[in-house]
């Protein structure tokens, strides 16, 4: 993947946005392509650049974070979004989460931290990156009983049979994309870093059979 991969930034602060411009750029694998300080900004010019990820402050002025979130998803459906906040409620990062956001990044989070979660974002689709604190994360965890949805299940029971994400698509109907929000659901909410370990899981917990491979 040699063409670079373009960010907008949305932040009501004209100098934080510049400063993180600065910071992304001298990657040299990235290029911020637009910068917004309001909510109505961030849409028009995620519709106008498709860029491959946003970086959002939660706080711009305008509408709700999630109502932002959800239009520039509509505007420009390849577009990751990646949260930035000076604090990690659990209500809201889980319900983020629940619209497929890429990440949730504290604002003190270090340089390599943060060019790693927008490269991830871009190339690596099954991968959530969580920046908050333990009791955050506690606490957007499931505790007890089954945290998957019924499609999340089937889902993964199909990954317990060794079925690649388009094999999954065509049994279940449905596009390679939605699988693939589906699988990063599923790793968020058993705290799974890969599809191996999301099944290990799963299985421990008696949410899926064992593979039939295995003995």
């Amino acid at each position: 993947m040699n063409d670079p991969t373009t960010v907008l930034i949305v932040d009501d602060h004209a100098l934080f946005r510049e400063g993180l411009k600065e910071l992304l750029e001298s990657d040299g694998g990235i290029v911020v392509v637009g910068q917004a300080g309001d909510s109505k900004g961030a849409v028009a010019l995620a519709a106008e650049h498709k860029p491959h990820v946003v970086l959002l402050d939660v706080e711009i002025p305008g509408d709700e974070v999630t109502t932002t979130v959800s239009r520039i998803q509509a505007v420009s459906p390849r577009s990751e979004v990646i949260i930035l906040s000076m604090y990690d409620g659990a209500y809201l990062v889980q319900n983020l989460l629940a619209q497929n956001i890429r990440g949730y990044l504290l604002k003190s989070v270090g340089r390599v931290e943060l060019l790693g979660a927008v490269h991830a974002a871009r190339t690596d689709h099954d991968r959530v990156v969580l920046a908050v604190s333990r009791e955050s994360l506690a606490q957007v965890q499931p505790a007890r009983g089954n945290p998957l949805s019924a499609r999340e299940q089937q889902v993964l029971e199909l990954v317990a049979e060794a079925l690649s994400n388009r094999q999954i698509a065509h049994r279940l109907h449905l596009t390679e994309a939605t699988v693939k929000r589906h699988l990063r659901n599923i790793f968020v909410k058993l705290g799974a870093v890969s599809r191996v370990d999301a099944v290990n899981k799963a299985v421990a917990a008696s949410l899926v059979k064992p593979p039939s491979s295995h003995p």
